[in-house]
């Protein structure tokens, strides 16, 4: 399949506890001159020098298992590490050789967390689906109707689904151009992130990094192929993927002089300790894509980053046996708050377990299409609230924000 940019594997040679990174998908070279994907532009603006391109994030986090559902601070560590990596802020670009630091590149790319929905209410950037199947062995990661999650808008979002991935493989990535309900990537729960659960030698959050840059143009260095070319000027040729941690120079016969491969560069197969940089010239190629007329032009045009442009409130998510995981926000009418009853004609209670402080938090109660139509700050350790003012119908119910937030629905006739 062309539009997969490649699988990167674990391998346990001879049930050896170290591991490796290998690639299972060896990328084609006109695997963009055959996208089924349509290039349209809005605006059709091009890109500004120097501009600071903002790619709005949504992570998909589809899980069996407690483990798998992985929390919110192991998901915000892993765009804090895209940042660092992609502007070339990462503490590991000290160790970039002296034959190399030239060519490091910041990128001016930045990822957040989504702050709007393609429907225009606000979200975390964090969708949460429990799932029935114990691990994917295909793509059925990304459709709803499999067990998964379908993709969020591909023009203007960059899809991220973190699920147990069956086998040895750490991720995989679409190249620009693919199938739009497929378009995004694919990370294993265990490698996404620098903090909770991680593996040892992927614990840094740079399988991301590296299976971005396949969503955003590149090849591995030595072009999948024996001394083979990436397309990329300054990244030297080398013979093949470098493992594990090598020591500078590490230079084969592919190589165009002593400095030898460029084996710190995220595109290379490297433990997650030993990656640093990307040149000038993949800098250049990721940019490109965002000119006009490129395929990922549209994002230019997505204000998914900002969350004063919502157009209306956060809803609950459909998160059934959540409570599994490690997670700091998942919204649930089990989740610390009761209200009731449920449905009301005029007045509802709203009470508390021991672990969820009411007293001095927000208020807030949505229409069921998102707007704001009651707002007040608790005062006390449980709560009656008239709503008889409101038209009958569904509502969401909100108590805090960010992190400490509770979610439930009622009824008012």
């Amino acid at each position: 399949m062309k539009f997969i940019a490649g699988v990167v594997f674990l391998f346990f040679g001879s049930l050896q506890a170290y591991s490796q990174r290998v690639c299972g998908t060896v990328m084609q070279s006109a695997e963009v001159a055959t996208n089924t994907l349509t290039v349209t532009n809005e605006v059709g603006r091009d890109t500004v020098p120097n501009e600071v391109i903002n790619i709005p994030v949504v992570v998909h986090v589809i899980f069996n298992t407690a483990v798998q559902n992985i929390s919110d601070d192991q998901i915000i560590s892993q765009i804090k590490v895209l940042n660092e990596d992609y502007r070339l802020k990462n503490a590991t670009a000290a160790n970039i050789p002296s034959a190399f630091k030239s060519f490091a590149a910041d990128t001016r790319l930045n990822f957040c967390l989504a702050k709007v929905d393609p429907t225009g209410h606000q979200t975390t950037g964090i969708i949460r689906k429990y799932t029935t199947v114990p691990y994917f062995t295909d793509e059925s990661m990304k459709y709803s109707m499999q067990g998964g999650d379908d993709a969020w808008d591909c023009k203007k979002y960059l899809n991220i689904w973190v699920c147990y991935i069956f086998g040895r493989s750490l991720g995989f990535a679409t190249m620009p151009g693919g199938p739009a309900d497929k378009d995004g990537v694919v990370i294993n729960f265990d490698v996404f992130g620098n903090t909770g659960n991680v593996r040892t030698e992927f614990n840094m959050g740079r399988t991301a990094t590296h299976e971005i840059g396949h969503w955003l143009g590149l090849k591995h260095l030595w072009g999948d192929e024996d001394c083979g070319s990436d397309g990329v000027d300054d990244t030297p040729r080398q013979r093949f993927a470098n493992y594990y941690c090598p020591s500078f120079p590490h230079a084969t016969s592919c190589s165009p002089n002593s400095d030898g491969d460029m084996f710190m560069d995220f595109m290379d197969f490297t433990d997650d300790a030993c990656m640093s940089m990307f040149t000038q010239g993949q800098k250049m190629k990721m940019r490109s894509l965002f000119a006009k007329n490129g395929l990922r032009n549209s994002f230019l045009n997505s204000f998914a980053c900002d969350a004063s442009l919502a157009t209306a409130g956060p809803l609950p998510q459909d998160t059934s046996k959540a409570t599994a995981g490690p997670v700091n926000n998942v919204h649930k009418e089990s989740s610390g708050i009761k209200v009731f009853p449920n449905p009301a004609s005029s007045i509802i209670n709203i009470t508390s377990d021991e672990n969820v402080i009411l007293n001095g938090q927000p208020l807030l109660i949505y229409s069921a299409t998102g707007k704001v139509v009651m707002k007040q700050t608790l005062q006390a350790s449980s709560a009656k609230v008239d709503v008889s003012s409101l038209a009958p119908g569904m509502y969401i119910l909100q108590v805090g924000q960010s992190s400490t937030r509770k979610i439930c629905k009622f009824v008012k006739l």
